[in-house]
């Protein structure tokens, strides 16, 4: 595995600022991420947009992030359907379910 797909999770591009995330002091609130992270560019697979517009629908809301990995799910959690591509796909080959018919796949 490659720096690069290391770096992509779930369709998101981090980049460096998942190394900046991880060594923040946490606890941490919302309002601290932004202030210090906020314009971080997250690389989505047809653009890339700022961490504040990520998280801004939490604004509001009182949240403190426990850990990184706490903060990365939530980012994670913030980007629409369009950043995990196609939504169902499957590279790991034909169902081994059983069709309509009680058969195996496999056995077709």
């Amino acid at each position: 595995m490659t720096d690069e797909d290391d770096a992509r999770e779930h369709g998101i591009e981090f980049g460096d600022v998942e190394d900046e995330l991880e060594s923040m002091d946490y606890p941490v609130d919302h309002e601290t991420v932004i202030e210090r992270h906020g314009d971080a560019e997250i690389g989505l697979p047809d653009r890339s947009t700022p961490l504040e517009d990520l998280l801004e629908p939490l604004q509001d809301e009182d949240q403190t992030y426990q850990d990184a990995d706490e903060l990365t799910t939530m980012i994670k959690n913030m980007v629409d359907a369009d950043a995990v591509g196609r939504e169902g796909y499957s590279d790991r080959g034909p169902s081994t379910e059983p069709d309509s018919n009680g058969d195996d796949a496999e056995s077709l």
